[in-house]
């Protein structure tokens, strides 16, 4: 029976009880860091490895692959991307070259992942900053406008979809304004409702047809004052299934952050209970992984029926593509800036 939870692993290869634990608790999915990669045969093997053990050829395997910063496949095997400002800034004047310039790099991105087996990347970031955040954003914003980052975020989506990669929206709903880098501390955002609905939501609501979204670590008091966005019944239910209305596969950020307190096995009871269909955990550590499986429950019902349709959504045959003439064009937007 598959467990509601994607998993990560300590290194190159996995080890006997690496491969036993997760013969035996099934994840849904799995997740790929930089100490898991170092040669393209070498993660194709990993992520063959992976998908042998659940016995599940469609197994997501999943990396967050953004560009800029959070980048885990990079030099000298991979190209490096540039962050999703950059994409924001080309040709201000001209936003339909922004926009087939950021479906282009995602259309790369894709198919450099594609020919790994890895068929999700956490992309695209829909978080639109605010002037005083902390800079966990940042530079990863496609745009300073809901419009902006909305209109990016689509034509990211859509380059990875043709390329046979499903895309993963995030931090739902809105990661832009926080004062505190989830990672290490729990942000609290008091902004009032409204301004959220009409900031910090949009973007969401616009992809909200998208396969797959990450929640955010955050606290929105507006929304509840108790519980972050992952743990909350209240933000899942009247917020990301409500206002926004989405009603793909929503799935934890890492649940190893230090934004979440507790024991791992009530951070994953809790992610659950509150509306998530499955739980992350990404630091492949097994004691960790084995508390968090303790909170797990199985794959079913609607959250069963939610991940059944994004991996439908996977594209059976990529869209066609010269690869050397679409980065050629790439290179030629950017000016050879995030040439490989």
């Amino acid at each position: 029976m598959t467990s509601a939870s994607i998993l990560g692993c300590a290194g190159l290869t996995l080890s006997a009880e690496e491969e036993a634990f997760f013969r035996d608790v099934q994840p849904w999915g799995f997740i790929l860091f930089k100490r898991n990669v170092e040669t393209p045969d070498q993660v194709r093997r990993l992520v063959d490895q992976l998908r042998a053990t659940v016995d599940r050829a469609d197994a997501p395997v999943l990396i967050d692959q953004e560009g800029g910063r959070v980048q885990r496949l990079g030099p000298p095997h991979w190209r490096r991307y540039p962050p999703g400002r950059a994409y924001g800034e080309l040709s201000a004047n001209d936003p339909l070259l922004r926009r087939e310039v950021t479906r282009l790099g995602a259309r790369l991105l894709a198919h450099d992942l594609a020919v790994l087996g890895i068929n999700v990347d956490c992309v695209p970031v829909l978080d639109v900053p605010v002037e005083g955040a902390h800079d966990v954003i940042g530079d990863r914003a496609y745009a300073k406008t809901p419009e902006g980052v909305a209109l990016l975020g689509r034509a990211a989506c859509e380059g990875m979809i043709a390329g046979g990669v499903l895309p993963v929206i995030k931090h739902i709903p809105g990661h832009g304004r926080a004062m505190a880098d989830s990672h290490l501390d729990l942000p609290v955002v008091d902004t009032s409702y409204d301004e959220l609905d009409a900031w910090d939501f949009a973007p969401f609501r616009v992809l909200s047809d998208m396969p797959m979204a990450m929640t955010a670590h955050v606290v929105y008091t507006a929304i509840d004052p108790k519980r972050p966005a992952t743990t909350s019944k209240k933000a899942m239910r009247e917020v990301i299934r409500g206002a926004i209305g989405f009603d793909g596969l929503v799935m934890s950020d890492d649940l190893s952050m230090k934004a979440l307190g507790g024991e791992f096995a009530d951070r994953a009871r809790l992610s659950l209970a509150a509306g998530c269909d499955v739980v992350l955990h990404c630091n492949g550590d097994m004691a960790e992984m084995k508390a968090v499986i303790a909170g797990t429950k199985a794959l079913s019902g609607q959250a069963a029926r939610r991940a059944k349709a994004a991996l439908g959504r996977i594209a059976k045959v990529p869209e066609p593509f010269d690869v050397d003439e679409a980065r050629a064009r790439f290179d030629a937007a950017f000016e050879g800036k995030w040439a490989a």
